[in-house]
């Protein structure tokens, strides 16, 4: 885990000083952060990160998970995709399922947080819980078109909150409690972002006999329909015709997403006929990732819908062209022509891999335009900083100073 102080020749001093600065405002105040998995999906990569540089730079910043079996996962991946508009069939069972494992939860998870940091729908009905402290719920998803029925019935817990955040303008609802905007972000130092040298990048290729003769295409998502694998196959066949490449699939699953083997069946299904397709599971190997990334000559993010997709911010700030869906928090890191290439449907995904893979220097000056555009605003510094204001404004007007 990297230093605070190792971030400075890419943000620069001022901006850790000033972090430093703001973090002495909390002190004597315990920030408790709860969610569903310690592994896989952004959420747990980002607060794998955050809650070692919150407790350097002098954040009282605690961690702690929910449990829950593979029926109440089950449930709360019905959710997670009802959110998203997709059409799933909700029953009185699935609400009865949600509340038994909550209460469970809520007689077992020791609330020692000043400031409760609730991440998502699986924790939110611990708000039960609250007695005289502050509450956010962290919404990580896209509800843009939300199925009403779950709406309403997370509804019922969320406006107990005094907080809510969101990751984009399009996300946010109309509430009877505040509402914040914070982008996530990547951490330029992880494993999964930081600069390789040439002969691990070969290595990893070496390993999955992947050649460095001919155009890489590669996305990196979990196996999740909502990531659309299969559309992206669809893509590169089109791609294919005219230009011989490659295309790669790889990543990971989370323990709170009980359909990931079945979507990696379907992909496999679909691929195997193609030496060309490499579909690769690699759960928590974020140096491979990296260095996939590194090796890409395209990456693309095909989502149907995203609550942020930091894949995409990972591939700009490894200088990389990108062609990604006009979904979710994408729009905010890819600006259309500048540091990338939107796209609508799997006809376009197809003529834009095509322009980059035909326009080199073209593709070139999309990757830096990029980088740049995450340094700017999608690194880790800036969402401490942001988050450190949020708490802080909880308590603006009582004993802590609001910057």
């Amino acid at each position: 885990m990297a230093t605070i102080e190792e971030y400075i020749p890419i943000v620069g001093q001022s901006v850790i000083d000033d972090l430093r600065l703001i973090a002495q405002k909390l002190q004597g105040k315990i920030i408790q952060n709860i969610n569903s998995t310690a592994v896989g999906g952004g959420v747990a990569e980002i607060l794998n990160r955050m809650v070692p540089l919150l407790k350097e730079i002098g954040v009282d910043t605690r961690w702690d998970l929910i449990r829950g079996g593979e029926q109440f996962f089950e449930v709360t991946k019905k959710f997670h995709n009802a959110l998203h508009g997709s059409s799933e069939i909700i029953t009185q069972h699935d609400f009865d399922v949600f509340m038994a494992t909550s209460q469970t939860n809520i007689d077992e998870v020791v609330i020692k947080g000043d400031i409760v940091f609730v991440h998502d729908p699986q924790p939110i009905a611990l708000i039960k819980k609250k007695s005289g402290n502050k509450w956010i719920w962290r919404c990580h998803i896209d509800i843009s078109n939300p199925n009403q029925k779950v709406w309403g019935f997370l509804m019922n817990f969320i406006d107990k909150y005094d907080s809510a955040v969101f990751s984009a303008p399009g996300f946010s609802p109309r509430l009877p409690i505040r509402q914040f905007l914070i982008a996530p972000s990547i951490d330029p130092l992880s494993d999964k972002n930081k600069d390789l040298p040439q002969d691990v990048i070969d290595g990893v290729l070496r390993k999955y006999e992947i050649s460095k003769n001919k155009p890489i295409v590669t996305q990196i998502s979990r196996f999740d329909r909502l990531k659309d694998p299969v559309g992206v196959i669809e893509a590169y066949q089109q791609v294919k015709r005219y230009i011989d490449c490659q295309l790669i699939l790889a990543g990971g699953g989370a323990s709170d997403d009980p359909e990931g083997a079945k979507v990696l069946e379907e992909v496999k299904e679909r691929a195997k006929k193609d030496r060309d397709i490499h579909i690769l599971l690699l759960p928590q190997n974020d140096i491979e990732v990296n260095a996939l990334q590194r090796a890409s000559t395209v990456i693309i993010q095909k989502s149907l819908k995203e609550g942020f997709g930091l894949t995409v911010s990972e591939a700009l700030w490894k200088g990389k062209p990108v062609v990604a869906s006009n979904v979710g928090g994408i729009p905010l890191q890819v600006k259309h022509k500048y540091s990338g290439l939107l796209c609508h449907s799997v006809d376009g995904a197809a003529f834009a891999i095509k322009q980059l893979l035909n326009s080199p220097e073209y593709a070139k000056k999309m990757g830096e335009n990029g980088r740049e555009h995450v340094r700017n605003n999608f690194l880790i510094t800036r969402h401490l900083r942001d988050y450190i204001l949020l708490f802080l404004s909880l308590f603006h007007g009582e004993d802590v100073v609001y910057l």
